[in-house]
C-alpha cells in the first residue's frame, strides 16, 4: 500500500509537474484494482473516481441489479475506507440516516450515536424512495460535511462520498428529488448493462468465489486526501475559467430550459475537471478536460420544459450545441 505523499511545492513547474505524475500514479493504482472487480465499467469507474477526487457526490440514475453497490464497495475497500448502505424507504426517519441523541443513564446526558452516513462513502439506495423530509436530512452532510444535532455539529470522516441510487423504470411509491438535492450530487451518470464478455467473466468470478467484499486496498484514505488537494491545486487558466462560466450561464438563457445551471454548477465543473486532468498526469486543465466531464456535470441540473421534451430535446443534445458554439478558449498562460 502506497504510503508516499509529495510535499506541497512552492511553484516550481517541476514539482507540480511530479505531484500530478505521482496523483495519476495513484489514481490508476485505484482503478485497475476496482476493475479487477467490476467488469466492463471503466469509463463509469474513472469517473467515479474523478468525483471522490474533486469532492463530490454521485448520482447513478439506473436498474437494480447493474453493480452500483458494488462499485461503492470495491471503491471503498480499495482505499481502505468505511462504506455504509441506507436503503430509502418511505417510513425512515431523518434520524435513521444521520444519527440521534440516546439518554444515557449511566452519564446521565443524552449521547449522539452516529448515524450511517458517517462513513467515507455512503451508499443510498434508491434515494427517490424517502419521504421529502429524510431527504432533507441529506442536505447538510452533502454540502458541510456534518451534521448538527441539538446545535452541536459533528463532522464527518474523510474523504466522504455520497452513491445515491435511483430507478428509473419503477416509479410507484417515489418521491421526485427536490433541485436543491439534485443540485448538490457532483456528477450524474448511468452503469448501463455490461458487456457479452464482461457479464461471461462476472459469472466466472462468481463461480470462483471471487467477490467484491475481498477486495484489498491499494491505499490509504490519508492519500486519498493528499489526491484530493492535488486535484484542487490543478492549474486553471484564467480563459478556461471564463469558458467555464460562459458555458453555463448559457444554459440560463435556453428557450428550451426553465432552469439553467446555478453557480454551484460552475463550481463543480471546474472541480471535476481538475481531477480528471490530474488523473490524465497533467497539471494543468485543458478545454477537453472540461469537455469530457461536462456532460455528467451539468446534464441533471438543466430542467427542459415540457415542450423542449415532446421535441426530442434532451439535455445532453442542448449541451452540444452549446459546446459547438462556444469558442474554445487560449488555454495559454
Amino acid at each position: 500500500m502506497s504510503s508516499y505523499v509529495p510535499e506541497t511545492t512552492t511553484g516550481a513547474v517541476g514539482g507540480h509537474a511530479a505531484r500530478a505524475a505521482w496523483f495519476a500514479e495513484q489514481f490508476s493504482k485505484i482503478q485497475e484494482n476496482v476493475e479487477g472487480f467490476i467488469r466492463g465499467k471503466g469509463s463509469v469507474i474513472h469517473l467515479a473516481l474523478v468525483g471522490m477526487m474533486a469532492e463530490g457526490h454521485i448520482l447513478i440514475d439506473d436498474i437494480p441489479g447493474v453493480g452500483k453497490t458494488s462499485l461503492a464497495k470495491a471503491i471503498g475497500s480499495s482505499i481502505s475506507g468505511s462504506v455504509s448502505r441506507v436503503q430509502f424507504t418511505p417510513d425512515l426517519l431523518p434520524s435513521d440516516v444521520t444519527g440521534t441523541q440516546i439518554w444515557n443513564a449511566a452519564e446521565q446526558e443524552f449521547r449522539f450515536h452516529p448515524g450511517p452516513v458517517f462513513a467515507h462513502i455512503v451508499v443510498g439506495d434508491e434515494i427517490n424512495r424517502a419521504s421529502p423530509k429524510t431527504q432533507s436530512a441529506m442536505l447538510e452532510v452533502m454540502e458541510e460535511r456534518q451534521v448538527t444535532a441539538d446545535g452541536t455539529p459533528y463532522l464527518v470522516p474523510r474523504p466522504f462520498l455520497v452513491f445515491a441510487t435511483q430507478n428509473p423504470v419503477e416509479l410507484d411509491g417515489t418521491y421526485h428529488l427536490p433541485e436543491a438535492q439534485i443540485d448538490r450530487f457532483m456528477m450524474s451518470m448511468s452503469m448501463g448493462y455490461p458487456d457479452h464478455g464482461a457479464e461471461v467473466q462476472v459469472i466466472r468470478d462468481r463461480n470462483a468465489g471471487s467477490l467484491v467484499d475481498q477486495v484489498k486496498p491499494v491505499v490509504d484514505t490519508k492519500v486519498v486526501q493528499s489526491m484530493i488537494t492535488v486535484a484542487r491545486e490543478t492549474y486553471v487558466a484564467p480563459s478556461l475559467e471564463s469558458y467555464v462560466v460562459t458555458i453555463c450561464s448559457a444554459t440560463r438563457r435556453m428557450p428550451e430550459l426553465r432552469l439553467g445551471v446555478s453557480p454551484r454548477g460552475s463550481l463543480a465543473l471546474i472541480a471535476a475537471s481538475q481531477a480528471f486532468a490530474a488523473s490524465r498526469g497533467r497539471e494543468f486543465v485543458v478545454a477537453d478536460d472540461v469537455k469530457d466531464v461536462a456532460p455528467y456535470v451539468l446534464r441533471h441540473r438543466m430542467l427542459l420544459t415540457a415542450e423542449a421534451e415532446l421535441n426530442g430535446h434532451t439535455s445532453e443534445s442542448l449541451l452540444r450545441q452549446i459546446t459547438t458554439a462556444v469558442p474554445l478558449p487560449d488555454e495559454r498562460g
